[in-house]
């Protein structure tokens, strides 16, 4: 099915559902919730909680489907609402966050194709740019995770997070340079 052809879909089920119809939206919500859910666990950095802020954000855009203008694709519209939810669930997590021990103490497996020291090596390297990004502020780490990660354009960037394409560079600049400082000594 052609790109053009999807985006058709998408914009009658989005119009169906701003009249109400529940099985539009259901269907808006089969095709959206593996890119909701992805972006959420790069977000919050957690599956489960992943998880929660994918039900949340989902009906939280059902709720205001009706408001939605398609000034954006519903995509980024949806999008925007996720990392809203994520920073809102996120931030209330480490309120009443208590540590996993076992969690603490586990060790990465080798991957079993290749070799287990490259294997640990990644792990490893993996674990440090994730500790690196949740030091970043929220509004920096967000145009991270959209720009480096999703490869959004910074056009797509301001508009899914409301603010200007020079600010939305400018935060990514200074993410990079802060990264690049706490990474320093590992690359």
């Amino acid at each position: 099915m052609s790109g053009e052809r999807v985006e058709a879909d998408v914009n009658e089920l989005v119009e169906r559902s701003r009249l109400g119809d529940r099985a539009a939206f259901g269907e808006l919500a089969r095709l959206h919730q593996h890119e909701v859910y992805t972006l959420a666990v790069r977000l919050v950095g957690d599956r489960t909680l992943a998880a929660d802020v994918t039900q949340e954000a989902l009906v939280r855009a059902w709720r205001a489907i009706g408001r939605f203008r398609g000034d954006a694709a519903f995509s980024t519209w949806i999008y925007r609402i996720t990392a809203n939810v994520a920073w809102t669930l996120k931030g209330r997590a480490v309120r009443q966050s208590t540590y996993d021990l076992d969690q603490m103490i586990r060790q990465p497996h080798a991957d079993s194709r290749g070799d287990p020291e490259i294997a640990g090596e990644r792990a490893e390297l993996r674990a440090t740019l994730k500790a690196a990004l949740a030091t970043l502020p929220k509004h920096q780490r967000s145009i991270v995770v959209l720009k480096d990660v999703y490869g959004w354009s910074h056009k797509e960037i301001a508009d899914s997070l409301s603010i200007s394409v020079a600010a939305s560079k400018v935060r990514l600049h200074r993410a990079h340079l802060k990264l690049r400082e706490l990474l320093r000594d590992v690359v």
